[in-house]
């Protein structure tokens, strides 16, 4: 990818804000411009041919991926036009393009490929077609009780279509506009006017921002919204227990050495949680893709931190045959679900995931678009391992001369500072590990006003007086994850010997969990040598774990990588599928 245009400036980390207006990126890498076009080939992409300011529609058909050659269809161009614009639409973006090529058939034209994609973002969230059932009366003069049609929605906007003669001018307050469905819910905006279009079929379009009048209007609305983005996944938690079973069926608790037995006891806690996770939004979702046969594939995201979206337990039900062709649209839909979810937070700043490198979908998902971002210097792979430890088998420690305790202020300070200097600071903003967001204070009011708890507690082992190394300790809600990712212990050394404490600080990490009823926690070993050192040893040394982390304004590219990884294989020429 190349530069972005001057429109907009990209700020660093997580300072750079929601996009709220057109930002450009200038592609000229060949395999990024021949995968871009191959994806619209194979998704059937928008395409649109621009003539100034009219626009005729027109379709890839395919890309002969030896030469290079792209075959358009419903492509009409001016005679002696030596080039044309045409418009590629992707997720949330549009890649403009100049052509050049001839005739091949009636109705068909080839193209080489360009040299050069312009990539073009104007909003933060995506459209979608608004409910055929969604009826609009605006607070106007003579305009009262007559309905308006919707075009479209998104979180903080819609379309309408208005009547002929009917006009209002952009920056015009409406309120309340009154929404009605086919199932009586009734719920008020605030909206105001940012456009009023003309369309080729001399229809009239206005453009709203929107604002929900009350809490309960919010709520209504961001249901309505995901209805409209989401029609095939759901978040409801009615079927909990079906996700269950996928996780057995798919092979997700096969990750790491384990296998589904030694789950049978979290299975509760899942599905009591699982069940009421729709009402949990703001914490956490739980995003299931449903057939007729129950639960084909499911993803879920949670917000463990201030401004941390992390998505977790991906499963994908291995024999569904049925599906063979909607595997891909499966789990591009359950992360655009997630994603999306987590745009609709203010807050968020941050997405995450602890991957399994090895799973060939998330190599090629999370460490290809990582790769591929690696010159901008904004994402973070960290590996690590991951080990389960179970709280009733502490074996006998000799006796070290170590003290455990809470941490004081002065020690609070001291880890700062040396996380500071030993990660990436994306680390320790992404992981509340800064000394105003050390005590996760935010984030446990936030789970609490769900009825969940969030804990950390840092625990200290000092030789005499001197702090020797430390243990971040977090615990979560049971259910929250099988694997219990969020009951987990990460240690740093304060000293030289600091190893030589790793031992007993596991020993007061059990002590801890036990507790709090919980039979294990997940150690999060972040150097080479720490599971020795700790008195552990690793089940699946082969594993390759890692954190992966990517600020907030990547996730929109995220999810163009998605679709690219998703989309079906493309086609060399139109009677020839490539093997």
């Amino acid at each position: 990818m190349g530069a972005p245009f001057a429109r907009a400036q990209l700020r660093p980390l997580s300072e750079a804000p929601v996009l709220e207006w057109e930002i450009r990126w200038d592609i000229t890498d060949s395999e990024r411009i021949r995968i871009i076009l191959a994806t619209a080939a194979a998704l059937g992409s928008l395409a649109l041919l621009r003539r100034g300011e009219a626009a005729s529609p027109l379709r890839l058909e395919t890309l002969e991926l030896e030469g290079g050659v792209l075959h358009w269809s419903g492509l009409t161009v001016d005679p002696g036009a030596e080039a044309w614009e045409v418009e590629v639409f992707g997720h949330g973006c549009v890649y403009r393009m100049l052509l050049s090529g001839e005739p091949a058939e009636p109705g068909t034209w080839v193209t080489p490929l360009p040299r050069q994609l312009i990539q073009v973002r104007r909003r933060a969230h995506r459209r979608a077609p608004a409910p055929l059932d969604l009826r609009v009366r605006l607070p106007l003069p003579g305009w009262l009780g007559r309905e308006r049609d919707a075009v479209d929605v998104s979180l903080h906007g819609m379309a309408l279509r208005l009547g002929a003669g009917e006009r209002l001018s952009p920056g015009r307050v409406l309120q309340p506009i009154e929404l009605r469905t086919v199932a009586g819910e009734v719920l008020s905006l605030r909206g105001e006017v940012r456009h009023v279009s003309d369309r080729a079929d001399g229809e009239l379009q206005c453009g709203l921002l929107v604002t929900p009048l009350t809490a309960e209007d919010s709520e209504r609305w961001q249901a309505l919204v995901a209805r409209a983005l989401h029609p095939t996944t759901c978040v409801d938690g009615a079927r909990a227990e079906e996700q269950w079973r996928l996780f057995i069926d798919s092979g997700y608790f096969n990750l790491a050495g384990r296998s589904a037995e030694d789950f049978e006891s979290r299975r509760r806690s899942f599905i009591e949680l699982g069940r009421q996770a729709g009402s949990m939004g703001s914490v956490l979702t739980e995003v299931v893709w449903p057939s007729e046969h129950g639960v084909e594939a499911t993803l879920s995201a949670m917000k463990p931190y201030r401004s941390v979206w992390m998505v977790h337990q991906l499963a994908r039900r291995q024999d569904a045959t049925r599906f063979e062709r909607l595997k891909g649209q499966m789990l591009r839909e359950l992360y655009v679900h997630c994603v999306e979810h987590a745009q609709r937070d203010s807050g968020f700043r941050w997405f995450a995931a602890y991957i399994e490198s090895t799973v060939p979908f998330t190599y090629r998902s999370h460490v290809g678009f990582a790769d591929r971002m690696a010159a901008t210097g904004r994402t973070l792979m960290l590996p690590m391992r991951m080990i389960d430890v179970e709280c009733g088998h502490s074996p006998a420690l000799p006796s070290t001369g170590l003290e455990l305790g809470p941490a004081t202020e002065a020690e609070r300070r001291l880890l700062v500072e040396r996380i500071a200097l030993t990660r990436p600071a994306c680390y320790a903003e992404a992981l509340d590990l800064r000394l105003e967001t050390l005590d996760l204070r935010d984030v446990t009011r936030a789970w609490q006003t769900v009825g969940l708890e969030r804990e950390r507690h840092l625990l200290v082992a000092r030789e005499g007086a001197k702090p020797v190394a430390v243990a971040v300790l977090e615990s979560g809600p049971p259910g929250t994850n099988p694997f219990g990712l969020l009951d987990s212990v990460r240690v740093f050394a304060l000293s030289p010997r600091a190893r030589q404490a790793y031992p007993a600080l596991m020993d007061g990490a059990r002590r801890w969990f036990a507790d709090r009823g919980r039979d294990g926690f997940t150690f999060l070993a972040e150097e080479a040598g720490d599971v020795e050192s700790s008195g552990l040893h690793d089940p699946a040394p082969d594993a390759k774990p890692y954190l992966w982390l990517i600020p907030a304004d990547l996730a929109p590219e995220f999810l163009e990588h998605i679709h690219e990884q998703t989309a079906p294989r493309p086609l060399s020429h139109p009677q020839k599928e490539l093997s």
